[in-house]
């Protein structure tokens, strides 16, 4: 016998995550199995949860200065491309 597991999500994540799971040669509903079944092979989350700091938090917003010195950081290092540049490879490579 199979349960149903019904989940409200808005729409946009759905969308996404539909979009997503297809692209990796999935569905959303097998994807959600595949969690389950991983939560329960590891007898928890399969992944970690984690409460972020602006520290360890990627994506915590950044004060101009700290933009700035980062920016610098980068061309220091060679890691500077010209905006152009990149939407210009990224034109091509997904035909933008």
């Amino acid at each position: 016998m199979a349960s149903t597991i019904q989940v409200r999500v808005d729409d946009d994540l759905k969308t996404k995550s539909d979009s997503l799971f297809k692209d990796l040669g999935t569905d959303t509903t097998t994807a959600i199995r595949m969690f389950l079944t991983q939560a329960v092979a590891v007898n928890g989350f399969p992944f970690d949860i984690k409460r972020h700091t602006a520290e360890t938090n990627p994506y915590a917003p950044m004060t101009g200065e700290e933009m700035l010195a980062k920016l610098k950081e980068s061309r220091e290092q060679g890691k500077y491309r010209d905006a152009d540049e990149v939407i210009s490879d990224m034109r091509s490579e997904y035909g933008l």
